[in-house]
């Protein structure tokens, strides 16, 4: 019984890490293609792809170290491997944070009414996008400098007792309440902060855009949204999955900074969670992006003809 536990342990973990590494890597394809035909593409598609490539570090840093201690291979990472596998997983967390935070800020700048004061700003802000993710990197790869310095191989030869096993590496503890602010950082907090204040800017606007264009829905047989509208949804539906999937990631991790030794399933459980929203938000952007058909299109009218350009 015990055995049969843990292989369907490890092929929940094996299939969301082979889904979720093949969705990221799919919707990179999908916005590298649209760039290289010269399709017209949306200033939030570049943030998108830094979110893809965030969420692609996230499941390889933690999907599989985790898939392989699942299948019985609990001590295959040196002390190096365990710093790096640890460091790279929690600046491509912060990376996924801040790149869905920057998505739901120029979204709902880019559809909020033009009038004089923030006409200048939509025309601007698309010039900043691309700095702006490179900052978010260089920030959370400053933030997260210190936490090689706590992790350590289950290898390693030295006589720490007081150690957190993740099965495949360990943790060394601090403080219980220093462990648990360490489960959600101040960047983290901000972030979140601002998500959900410029969601619920977007709900507004479109909410007030609903009313002044409802007569002529009516007047429609089948009334179409705009790609702005459709775009809106998309980052609103990104943003909801984001903070339900990492509001419990982080419960869950402040329980596991604050037991001594923490259960096997609530490891499992954080594990599961920390992956669940860069497994699902490549599929929640194409099942939902309009765009995603002009690939197919592209693709016919070259097919169909052999003169065809850009």
């Amino acid at each position: 019984e015990m055995a049969t536990r843990d292989f369907t342990i490890a092929m929940v973990f094996l299939s969301q890490t082979t889904v979720g590494i093949l969705g990221n890597f799919f919707l990179l394809y999908h916005y590298i293609f649209l760039y290289f035909t010269a399709c017209k593409s949306r200033s939030t598609d570049l943030i998108l792809k830094h979110l893809m490539v965030a969420n692609s570090l996230v499941i390889i840093s933690k999907g599989i170290p985790v898939t392989m201690a699942a299948f019985g291979w609990k001590d295959f990472l040196n002390d190096i491997g365990c710093k790096l596998v640890f460091y790279v997983h929690m600046v491509g967390r912060g990376v996924s944070f801040g790149s869905t935070c920057l998505l739901s800020v120029f979204q709902a700048i880019t559809i909020n009414p033009r009038n004089f004061r923030c006409a200048e700003l939509q025309v601007k802000s698309p010039k900043y996008i691309g700095f702006s993710n490179i900052l978010c990197w260089i920030l959370h790869m400053l933030v997260n400098i210190i936490i090689p310095m706590y992790v350590t191989s289950n290898l390693s030869n030295k006589t720490t007792t007081d150690k957190k096993n993740f099965g495949y590496c360990s943790s060394v503890r601090h403080d219980r309440t220093a462990d648990s602010l360490h489960a959600l950082t101040f960047p983290d907090v901000v972030c979140l902060g601002l998500m959900l204040w410029f969601s619920g800017s977007m709900v507004f606007i479109l909410q007030r855009h609903k009313q002044r264009v409802q007569h002529i829905h009516r007047n429609t047989v089948y009334p179409r949204s705009s790609p702005e509208t459709r775009a809106t949804q998309t980052t609103l539906v990104l943003v909801s999955t984001f903070v339900c999937l990492y509001s419990l990631s982080s419960i869950l991790n402040i329980f596991i900074a604050v037991f001594n030794r923490p259960s096997q399933w609530l490891l499992n459980m954080g594990a599961l969670t920390a992956v669940c929203f860069p497994t699902v938000s490549p599929f929640l952007v194409l099942s939902r992006d309009s765009s995603a058909s002009r690939v197919c299109f592209v693709w016919i009218r070259k097919t169909k003809s052999p003169h065809y350009t850009r």
